[in-house]
């Protein structure tokens, strides 16, 4: 394959927009490759001299920032920062993981070409007020599988960028092992993880392992040694698969001999008589009885919800195509099955779609609901099935996938495995050839990080992150300190965000649980331009330490540093308060904003801890504060009080850019009052 060159840009939209906000917008691309950039600028009364661009986890499309609102609305933030804002598809998806493409084009390449253009570009904008020697500050920032390219970008480059911020990062050891020992946590906990989430939660009983039988014991040490944060599994219902669902088949076609010996092989789980891994492996022969499409709305319980959010997208592939027959979701079979078969493979060995293969998201009575994909070949396959074909469903390499990583065990630098290394280092158990994880990242980011940046960066990370466990950003700020050495400081952040996940979302789906981090990844972008351009040093690295795994930070903002506010809600002066119903209860609310922090400005209050803020106060920008409410119980059970606190760098409650959130929780258990 020929090598990409990004020698011939061209533009192909160049128009005024009004809407959301007035912008010139440039769309164009390079000749003779599949890269596309969009670029928004703002009025030159609006411009600072800067651009932000913001890199996808996957090469992605140029146009997904168009739609974001709120805190998510990447454009505006910009443009209120002072730049353009430059997004690009990522060298196309032709060039994505998986792909035979040189990976440096998705990792770094694609990008690096659009932002060196953009420059051109915004001097014809801007040179009437800049001059037309203007250089734009220029600024990359990327989550998850971005923050592999965000780092691809700032070492494999010089001087295409000034500042870096990868957030919410992993290791070159991060795919498919952290997925893989999660897996094998949510299977053999799964009965047992609201009486986990109770024990950790404020006010519980302190020790998750009570009531757990010693294998069950033996997952929840293993998840949290490996990173795991073991606060975070109060989201195991909708946790899924994630990216585990995508990852397993490729561990399948890279390394197939895994599979076969980890049945029959001492040293793996699957050759131990006595795991219940046995007691969950499924294999059976089935003949459909019924095909069910969308059109047929089948009851699909559990799954109803996760299938629904694919419709939308099948449904597109196949609009006006012959006769739309309908979207298969789920066959009926002969044989019933149960809903804990999560991720069995279903092979159809008769009919019009023999030799076809489909990954099934589980069971629902007599229901195989299968995982959707998005794939033209494997939608035609679903479509070509019939009542009588025959099917063979099997769930072993599932099953044998999730303890892939005890057989991954890598060098010292990854302290997390030595829960599998003997007292001299050797591996416990029988090691696979080759590590597999390098691969993946390579494969995702055009090379594997290394450390060796070549401008300031400050990288986020998320103290409750369950697909990024914490201790990633610390590997990598081990590897840029080999590199900098005593001046890393001079160059390099590193903040941790408390009671946030991976997802860069300003919705939350448990709001009394988690708060979003883009106030932070926002204080981290402006922070670093004046950094660069100003010489300002930004808040100092968050102070943790890592404890088996885990990342433990101060309970005090003075002594915790970075940039969050820190609070502190008790119940009658409590982490729990025990009464009777209709009590009246003092709750209250000690917070303290860090030194390099903005001050705090607001403060809410969900006094049930249903998850609605039902009290919304702005307050005097203070550096700490202590409130107290009263509110009396009447509805006996558990409730949990939470308090959000917020805190913004120019004390502006209500800009949805650069609030930084955190909140805390207090456990009310009310008795009922006995009959008289």
């Amino acid at each position: 394959m020929a090598a990409q060159t990004f020698d011939s840009a061209y533009v192909d939209i160049d128009e005024w927009r009004e809407t959301p906000q007035p912008h010139r917008y440039v769309h164009g691309g390079f000749k003779g490759t599949d890269t596309r950039f969009s670029l928004y600028f703002p009025s030159a009364a609006s411009y600072q001299g800067r651009f932000f661009q913001h890199i996808t986890p996957v090469p992605e499309s140029e146009h997904l920032a168009q739609s974001a609102t709120g805190q998510e609305d990447k454009i505006g933030f910009a443009f209120g920062a002072g730049g353009y804002f430059l997004e690009t598809n990522g060298g196309g998806l032709s060039g994505g993981p998986g792909s035979d493409a040189d990976p440096s084009i998705a990792g770094y390449r694609a990008n690096a070409a659009a932002a060196e253009h953009s420059r051109v570009i915004a001097r014809e904008v801007y040179g009437d007020v800049y001059g037309e020697d203007h250089r734009p500050y220029g600024y990359a920032y990327g989550g998850s599988g971005g923050a592999f390219r965000t780092m691809g970008s700032a070492e494999n480059t010089e001087g295409v960028w000034d500042g870096f911020v990868p957030y919410v990062p992993g290791s070159p050891m991060a795919a498919p092992n952290v997925f893989a020992v999660r897996m094998h946590a949510q299977r053999v906990l799964r009965d047992k993880f609201d009486r986990i989430v109770d024990a950790v939660e404020p006010g519980g009983g302190g020790d998750p392992h009570a009531g757990l039988t010693s294998e069950e014991s033996a997952a929840l040490t293993e998840v949290t040694r490996m990173g795991f944060p073991i606060r975070s599994w109060f989201g195991h219902r909708t946790m899924g698969t994630h990216a585990f669902g995508t990852l397993y088949p490729a561990v399948v076609a890279v390394d197939p001999g895994y599979f076969e010996e980890f049945w029959t092989t001492p040293g793996y789980l699957g050759a131990d008589p006595d795991s219940s891994i046995h007691r969950e492996r499924v294999r059976f022969d089935a003949t459909v009885t019924h095909v069910l499409l969308r059109r047929d709305s089948p009851d699909l319980g559990p799954f109803a919800e996760q299938t629904e959010s694919l419709q939308g997208g099948v449904d597109e592939a196949f609009k006006g195509s012959a006769g739309d027959p309908g979207t298969v979701v789920a066959l009926r079979l002969t044989t019933v099955a149960g809903p804990e078969m999560l991720g069995a493979e279903l092979a159809v060995t008769s009919g019009g779609a023999e030799g076809a293969r489909f990954r099934l998201k589980g069971f629902w009575h007599d229901l195989a609901v299968i995982d959707m994909p998005d794939h033209d070949d494997t939608l035609s396959s679903l479509l070509a099935l019939t009542a009588g074909d025959t099917v063979h469903v099997d769930n072993s390499n599932f099953l044998a996938a999730q303890t892939y990583h005890r057989h991954q065990v890598p060098g010292p630098e990854y302290p997390v495995w030595d829960q599998f290394r003997d007292a001299d280092g050797a591996p416990l158990g029988p090691q696979r050839p080759f590590q597999l994880a390098p691969m993946f990242a390579v494969g995702a980011a055009g090379s594997l990080p290394t450390g060796k940046i070549s401008g300031k960066m400050i990288v986020v990370a998320c103290l409750l992150d369950r697909e990024a466990f914490p201790w990633q950003a610390d590997w990598y700020r081990a590897r840029v300190t080999e590199h900098l050495g005593d001046t890393v400081d001079d160059d390099f952040r590193l903040w941790y965000v408390d009671n946030a996940l991976h997802a860069d979302s300003e919705r939350q789906e448990h709001p009394t649980h988690s708060v979003s981090y883009l106030g932070v990844l926002h204080e981290a972008l402006t922070s670093l331009a004046d950094w660069v351009e100003k010489e300002i040093a930004p808040a100092p690295h968050t102070r943790y330490e890592i404890n088996d795994g885990q990342v433990v930070v101060p309970d005090s903002a003075a002594e915790r540093g970075g940039v969050q506010p820190v609070l502190r809600v008790t119940a009658d002066g409590g982490k729990r308060a025990d009464v009777p119903a209709g009590t009246d209860v003092t709750l209250e609310v000690t917070a303290e904003a860090p030194a390099d922090g903005g001050p705090i400005v607001r403060v809410q209050w969900d006094l049930d801890g249903d998850g609605t803020y039902e009290i919304d106060e702005v307050v005097e920008p203070l550096p700490r504060l202590t409130l107290t409410r009263h509110h009396t119980y009447t509805a006996p059970g558990t409730h949990f009080a939470t308090v959000r606190v917020s805190t913004q760098r120019d004390a502006d409650p209500e800009t949805p850019f650069a609030r930084i959130d955190n909140l805390d929780r207090a456990r009310i258990v009310v008795r009922p009052v006995p009959s008289p």
